[in-house]
C-alpha cells in the first residue's frame, strides 16, 4: 500500500463539488470520495456570484482530511465548469467573488456585441465556438458595458480552475481546455485571439501563460502547507474544463468513436486532431473545444435530463417519492412516440413550468398532449433519443472516420432505458460507462504527469480494464426509422 501513488482530484460542478483520492495499481484504477459539499449560487444586488473563498476552503478541508489519514499524495488537479473567471488586482488579491454564468447581465450582451462590435460569422470563423449568451466573451463585454469596477481594475483574469490553482500555488496560468470555452481562443493557433481581446479593451497580458493539460503549475505555498499539514505537493493543470476531463476518460479502443456526456445537459461529440470550422458547422452551431494531447473536442450541446429534472420538481410529492427506476419503468408501459418534442427548442430553455411548456409544444404541433408523469417522461426519453440520432448523423458527416460506437459517460450512463433508446435510434452500438468520468480523467492526467501512465490510449485501456461497460445493441429499426421521420416533420415545421 505504501508504494501506491495517490492523486487528489477536485471536481467542481455548478451545484456541488467533491474531492477524490485515486490511485493506479497493476493496470487498474480505484477511486475514493473524500469530501462532498454544495456549490451555492449567491444572489445579491441583482447579480449571481460564486463563492470562490468557500470553494477554496473546501479544497483545504479535503487536503486536511488526506493529511490526517497519513496518505502521501503525488499531486493535485482541479476541474470545474466552463466560461466563468476571477478578477485579480495588482496587489495580488481577488477583487470580488466571480459572477456566475447565469447572471442576467449577459442576457442581451451577445446580441449587442455581435451587432455593434464584431459579426457573428467573424467570431465563429476565429473561434469555432457555438454561440451561448454566457460565454466568457459576452460576460466580459457586459461587464465593460456596465462599467464594472472589478473589470476596470483587474490586473489578471483567471478562469475558475486556474484561479483556485493560483490560490494554492501563487502561480498564474491559463489552461488550454478551460480557455477554449471562453470564445476568445483560436483553436488553430491554440492562443487567445488578440483582436477579440482588443474588442473588449483587454490585452493578452491580462491572462496567465497558456499551459496544456499535464503541466505542473507549481507546488503548494508555505501558507497552504501550514493549513493542510502537507508538504510541497505539486498542482497539475489537468483538463480544467470538466467535460475535457470526462472525454479524456472515454474508454475507447481507437479514434472511431463518438461520445455522449449524459447528465443534466448532454454533449455529443468526436475527438479530432484539428478544429472543424466551416459554413456547415457554423450553420449547425457546433463547437470546437480543447482536449488533451492537443486534440479538439468537436461537439454539440443538447438539452439532456434537464427536461426530466424540471418536471420531477413540479410533480406531486407522491410522484417525487418514486425512485427514478420506478417512475421510468412506468413510462415504459406508455405507448411510444405518441408525443414528440425538440428538446433543444427555445421553449424549454427556462420556462416557468416545464410540464406546461411540453404540453403547449405538443398542442401547437397537433399531437397528443401528455398528461400523466409517465406520459411526459416517455415523451422526454423518446424525444431525446431522436435528437441524439439527428446530431449523431450530423457528427458522422463531419467525422473524418466512420463512427463505430457511441460511448455514453456521466450520470446518464446508468439510465438503461434511454441508453437502449439511443442505440435503437442511432443504429449504433452503445457502450455505457464510466459514471465518474470527470474525476477519472482528472486523475489520469495527473498520473500521466507523474509518468505512471503514457499516452491517452494507455489511459483509456486502464479505464476499460477497471470498469464494467454495459453494451446496448440497436433494435426495432423500422419503428425508430418511422418515428425519426415524424420527428423531423414536427421540428422542421415548428
Amino acid at each position: 500500500m505504501e508504494n501506491k501513488k495517490y492523486f487528489f482530484a477536485v471536481d467542481l460542478g455548478a451545484t456541488s463539488g467533491r474531492t477524490i483520492i485515486g490511485n493506479i495499481d497493476n493496470g487498474k484504477f480505484a477511486l475514493e470520495e473524500v469530501t462532498r459539499f454544495p456549490n451555492n449560487l449567491i444572489e445579491q444586488g441583482g447579480h449571481y456570484y460564486w463563492d470562490i473563498y468557500a470553494l477554496y476552503f473546501e479544497i483545504i478541508r479535503g487536503l486536511r482530511e488526506v493529511a490526517k489519514r497519513g496518505l502521501e499524495i503525488t499531486s493535485i488537479g482541479i476541474d470545474t465548469w466552463g466560461v466563468d473567471f476571477v478578477f485579480i488586482g495588482d496587489d495580488g488579491a481577488i477583487l470580488r467573488n466571480p459572477r456566475a454564468y447565469r447572471d442576467p447581465v449577459t442576457f442581451d450582451a451577445m446580441d449587442d456585441y455581435l451587432e455593434h462590435v464584431i459579426t457573428r460569422k467573424e467570431v465563429y470563423d476565429v473561434t469555432g465556438i457555438q454561440f451561448l449568451n454566457f460565454n466568457s466573451i459576452f460576460q466580459l463585454y457586459a461587464m465593460k458595458r456596465e462599467g464594472n469596477a472589478a473589470f476596470r481594475q483587474a490586473s489578471k483574469i483567471l478562469f475558475v480552475p486556474d484561479a483556485l490553482s493560483w490560490m494554492l500555488t501563487g502561480n498564474e496560468v491559463c489552461e488550454y481546455t478551460i480557455a477554449s470555452t471562453s470564445q476568445l481562443l483560436d483553436p488553430r493557433t491554440k492562443q487567445l485571439d488578440e483582436r477579440l481581446l482588443a474588442s473588449l479593451g483587454l490585452t493578452r497580458s491580462k491572462f496567465g501563460r497558456m499551459v496544456n493539460p499535464g503541466t505542473c503549475i507549481g507546488v503548494l505555498t508555505d501558507e497552504v502547507q501550514r493549513l493542510t499539514g502537507l508538504g510541497p505537493v505539486p498542482v497539475i493543470a489537468v483538463a480544467g474544463h470538466d467535460t475535457g476531463s470526462a472525454v479524456a476518460a472515454v474508454p475507447a479502443k481507437d479514434e472511431k468513436f463518438a461520445y455522449l456526456s449524459s447528465g443534466t445537459w448532454s454533449l455529443m461529440g468526436i475527438e479530432t486532431k484539428d478544429a472543424i470550422i466551416s459554413d456547415l458547422s457554423y450553420q449547425r452551431n457546433f463547437t470546437n473545444e480543447g482536449g488533451i494531447e492537443g486534440t479538439t473536442r468537436f461537439l454539440k450541446n443538447i438539452c439532456g435530463m434537464w427536461l426530466y429534472e424540471r418536471c420531477r420538481q413540479e410533480w406531486p410529492e407522491e410522484v417525487r417519492r418514486l425512485s427514478h427506476p420506478e417512475l421510468q419503468g412506468q413510462a415504459m408501459t406508455v405507448e411510444p412516440f405518441r408525443s414528440i418534442i425538440n428538446p433543444d427548442d427555445q421553449a424549454f430553455a427556462a420556462p416557468a413550468s416545464m410540464i406546461q411548456a411540453i404540453q403547449k409544444y405538443c398542442r401547437d404541433t397537433n399531437q397528443y398532449v401528455p398528461e400523466t408523469p409517465a406520459e411526459i417522461c416517455r415523451c422526454i426519453f423518446d424525444s431525446l433519443a431522436l435528437r441524439y440520432r439527428q446530431v449523431f448523423q450530423w457528427m458522422q458527416e463531419f467525422a473524418p472516420f466512420k463512427l463505430e460506437v457511441l460511448h455514453i459517460i456521466g450520470g446518464g450512463s446508468l439510465n438503461k432505458y434511454l441508453n437502449q433508446f439511443t442505440a435503437n435510434s442511432t443504429g449504433a452500438t452503445v457502450l455505457a460507462g464510466p459514471q465518474e468520468g470527470t474525476a477519472i480523467g482528472n486523475i489520469m492526467m495527473q498520473a500521466k504527469a507523474a509518468r505512471v501512465v503514457g499516452d491517452i490510449w494507455e489511459m483509456r485501456k486502464i479505464i476499460a480494464d477497471s470498469i464494467e461497460l454495459v453494451r446496448y445493441e440497436p433494435a426495432d429499426k423500422a419503428k425508430w426509422d418511422a418515428a425519426y421521420d415524424r420527428y423531423l416533420s414536427i421540428v422542421n415545421k415548428k
